[in-house]
């Protein structure tokens, strides 16, 4: 390890002592100052502010690794109070990622910021301490040596860059690596310790702090193996919220006056469109039948229903016969799902797709036409143009329906169907449940066609008589449910076959659920 420099460490020590004048003092022994420094108690409630500093401080060389040892050893002492505290052993482990000799030092910096909160809310509350970390993260990231540092990384991206890199930092962590780490630690403790040995008051103290540090690491094994599981999944909440917040950037929606809607497509105009199409929409297939038949209702409800009893969403005739093939499974987090919907389409609703799914999506040359082909959506099912995403959470498991979209026919339709075979993902909750998203309905006419009149609330449109109901369209009103962020846009358009058929550009109103909302935040 480097030889520690002094003025780094004075740098250091002057902003965790709040004691400029003993940095710039020339009598000062920076190496007695730190012993000096440590014997006091650790502030776990540091104000947000200093969290941010902490993290800017932390991006100069050596001073770092300082910073590093001075919280291995207020770890290790909450340790010395009760060795068997999960959390505490958890907080020791967040600590040692920060001596990885590989993490770069911006991203340690971000991480010290989320570990900061993390360790003060408690593991009972990780999501909602990353979320509230989230805005002093950005805070750092505005700074101006760190947009510098940003320029001089090439970094354009810089959430999507955050994930990646802390992605593969998640992939080293283990047992092995986080012991290493605090050997490495300890190795800079002993430094410290030995430009102190010969000064009698200050010696004993280094030197009783390095034995009780390890004697934390004589039984380190066995009790780091119980606080990774804990770990990784902070951790994977982080390049979540980090992925999220990309999203965000790229494809959030804030304002609906851009978005070029024109509502549904009637069923009558979409055959019509699709009957006379010369040459047809890529999205079509020539032929009868599909290669992916539907499955058999019938012969699936006993397996269906008993799988339902064991907690697996409901599925309805319609919902199996969607699936060429099905199998109960259960997603474990963290996982991400999407599905694709319009501005009258419900967020919360039955239809989804894995991540890996959406990308093959995006990555067709025609995102829009694969999605409509291999998942076999007709266009008055779905205009499309947004998307949303439901996060399955670290620890947790969401029970779904898995298997290859059913080729769709239509008897309006001779000779003519949509393929599928990509797999789809389908669960729902109940009707009645508060999580469901809040639909309003306007009126289409007045001298304008893209005018919406009288909105009525979800109950209200209900009432109405089913002849009535035909002449108003459903915009979503807001998305409830706390595990889904959005919409954001697809970039794919609102409209299939350049608008025909359809009214003319619906002026959206400014609804909750019409802009991106990322999940946890109101």
């Amino acid at each position: 390890m480097a030889e520690i420099n002094t003025t780094q460490l004075r740098d250091a020590l002057a902003w965790l002592t709040n004691d400029q004048p003993k940095a710039e003092d020339p009598g000062t022994n920076p190496f007695i100052w730190f012993w000096e420094a440590i014997q006091g108690d650790f502030n776990e409630e540091r104000s947000t502010g200093q969290i941010v500093m902490d993290a800017a401080i932390s991006m100069i060389p050596l001073v770092d690794q300082v910073c590093d040892v001075r919280d291995l050893i207020a770890n290790c002492n909450k340790l010395r109070q009760d060795v068997k505290d999960t959390w505490a052993w958890v907080a020791l482990a967040l600590t040692l990622i920060g001596l990885f000799p590989t993490l770069g030092s911006l991203v340690k910096g971000v991480l010290k910021i989320f570990f900061a909160f993390v360790r003060r809310m408690g593991g009972d509350a990780t999501i909602k301490a990353v979320d509230m970390a989230m805005t002093w993260v950005i805070t750092f990231l505005r700074r101006r040596d760190v947009q510098k540092y940003l320029k001089q990384l090439r970094v354009d991206e810089v959430f999507k860059w955050l994930a990646i890199q802390i992605k593969d930092l998640r992939g080293k962590v283990n047992i092995g690596a986080l012991l290493k780490a605090f050997d490495r630690g300890i190795t800079l403790l002993q430094q410290l310790t030995d430009k102190v040995s010969l000064i009698p008051s200050a010696g004993a103290k280094a030197r009783a702090c390095l034995e009780q540090v390890r004697k934390i690491r004589e039984v380190a094994d066995d009790y780091l193996a119980k606080a990774l599981r804990p770990v990784q999944d902070i951790l994977d909440t982080i390049i979540m919220r980090l992925e999220r917040e990309s999203i965000a950037k790229q494809h959030g929606i804030v304002n609906v006056n851009n978005i070029h809607y024109r509502g549904g497509l009637p069923e009558s105009a979409a055959v019509t469109l699709m009957r006379n199409a010369e040459p047809l929409p890529e999205w079509l297939s020539k032929g009868s039948n599909g290669k992916f038949p539907p499955a058999q209702y019938a012969k699936l409800k006993s397996s269906v229903d008993d799988a339902v009893k064991d907690g697996w969403p409901p599925l309805q005739k319609h919902n199996v016969e969607s699936f060429h093939d099905l199998a109960a499974v259960e997603i474990k987090g963290p996982a991400r799902l999407y599905r694709v919907l319009s501005p009258n389409s419900r967020a919360m609703s039955d239809c989804w797709v894995s991540e890996a799914v959406y990308r093959e999506i995006q990555s067709a040359p025609n995102p829009r036409a694969a999605w409509r082909k291999h998942l076999a959506v007709w266009p008055d099912w779905n205009v499309n143009g947004q998307f949303v995403i439901y996060d399955v959470k670290p620890g947790e498991t969401l029970k779904v329906w898995r298997g290859k979209a059913s080729s769709q026919v239509k008897e309006s339709l001779e000779n003519i169907h949509l393929e599928g075979g990509w797999e789809q993902i389908v669960f729902n909750v109940a009707r009645n449940d508060t999580r469901n998203d809040v639909m309003r309905y306007y009126e289409l006419g007045g001298s304008r066609k893209d005018r919406l009149q009288r909105p009525l609330s979800q109950e209200a449109f209900y009432k109405l008589p089913k002849e009535k109901q035909s002449s108003y369209v459903g915009i979503r009103e807001s998305i409830n449910h706390p595990s889904i962020s959005g919409p954001f846009d697809t970039g794919w358009g609102y409209s299939d076959f350049g608008g025909a058929g359809m009214p003319d550009r619906i002026g959206l109103p400014t609804l909750p659920g019409q802009a991106t909302t990322l999940s946890g935040q109101p």
